[in-house]
């Protein structure tokens, strides 16, 4: 064999080996995309079920406290951002406003002890901490995945398939400001 015709093969074999690298530093970066995707799918179905028990709460809320109507306006407010989110930054945003706005109903509940023992109510408020557990264990599954998408993305020599196909990093879940402040414990 020539010279030639050795340059010739070792070309294309690394020409085929550049090609299968691309190839599956693609396929990798599209199943890390998946997994956001999937990981996102549960947080939203795991908000749905919260958006439909409140509307169920604020209405016991109202038969004991019907003259609140300013919270529990907000409380819906909230809720409907929350369902109409199209974005992990526009639910944030309605997460961070529902959360305040539940607290204060949650506030309101304090001043009515019929409410507080309403079966209806304590079940209500049951259903919804475990929903809240929930979203919480998707968020953070949400996020895991996120983070190892981004950083797939990011890291060389990935980042230059990354760059060449276009791939943006995902948006993060982001953590309830009002959870950075300690809950005040007050022994009655």
């Amino acid at each position: 064999m020539s010279t030639g015709t050795l340059l010739l093969i070792a070309a294309g074999l690394i020409l085929l080996l550049l090609i299968y690298f691309l190839i599956s530093v693609y396929n990798e970066l599209i199943k890390g995309r998946i997994r956001v995707q999937e990981g996102l799918s549960t947080v939203g179905a795991c908000l749905q079920q919260r958006n439909d028990l409140i509307p169920n709460l604020v209405e016991t809320v109202k038969g004991y406290a019907g003259h609140e109507n300013k919270t529990l306006t907000e409380v819906v407010k909230w809720r409907n951002q929350s369902a109409a989110a199209s974005s992990v930054e526009e639910q944030n945003t309605a997460t961070q406003g529902l959360n305040q706005a539940m607290l204060n109903m949650m506030a309101i509940t304090e001043a009515y002890p019929d409410l507080k023992a309403d079966t209806h109510f304590r079940e209500l408020m049951s259903q919804l901490a475990e929903t809240e557990n929930k979203i919480n264990d998707a968020r953070r599954y949400y996020n895991g995945t996120v983070r190892n998408y981004n950083e797939d993305a990011a890291v060389f020599p990935k980042n230059l398939v990354s760059a060449i196909f276009s791939f943006k990093p995902a948006v993060f879940f982001a953590e309830d400001v009002a959870a950075r402040t300690a809950p005040a414990v007050k022994f009655e």
